[in-house]
């Protein structure tokens, strides 16, 4: 089992269909589109817990990278995880890389890593740099890091279309911790 995952779909909870949510049906925030990328043909609401729980993680967990994350902080990697799942992998993973240049000290502590959206030794190096050199004080940093971008995030597709207004104080209470 992985505590992350089981965390998400606590907080994701059953079945929603929103008329503004431009993921339309949701289920265990799986949307339709992405269960039936996984093959899934039933009706959204009758997917299970269990098959929710495999399509988060292969997705959102292991195909980004945030297994070998884990690895070297919880914390992060949860961040990373839960970002994912509300809107998709790659942005929470150049937030990542972006935040991790401009913790290097113009990089004194290490160098620059592409900001590419992909985590790979590169991102994994930097951030075990990073986590030794600042340890736990750090960690908490680079997590509040990750929550200013995601909030920038909703705070910026907000502005673009009014309908998520709907949604905002949600993601902010919810999703920016």
């Amino acid at each position: 089992m992985n505590p992350i995952i089981d965390g998400i779909l606590v907080m994701e909870g059953g079945y929603t269909l929103n008329p503004k949510d431009k993921g339309g049906e949701t289920n265990w925030g799986i949307t339709e589109a992405t269960a039936r990328a996984h093959g899934y043909t039933g009706e959204m609401i009758n997917l299970t817990r269990s098959e929710a729980f495999s399509i988060l993680e292969e997705d959102y967990w292991i195909k980004p990278g945030f297994d070998k994350i884990s690895t070297l902080s919880y914390p992060i990697a949860f961040e990373l995880c839960d970002a994912a799942v509300n809107i998709g992998p790659h942005y929470p993973c150049m937030w990542l890389q972006r935040w991790l240049n401009a913790l290097n000290r113009e990089e004194k502590s290490y160098q620059d890593i592409k900001t590419d959206g992909k985590i790979g030794p590169q991102t994994l190096a930097a951030l075990n740099h990073f986590l030794t050199l600042r340890g736990n004080q750090g960690e908490a940093v680079l997590v509040r890091a990750l929550n200013c971008s995601q909030g920038a995030y909703y705070l910026d597709i907000t502005e673009k279309n009014k309908q998520n207004e709907e949604f905002i104080y949600g993601w902010m209470n919810a999703r920016v911790t």
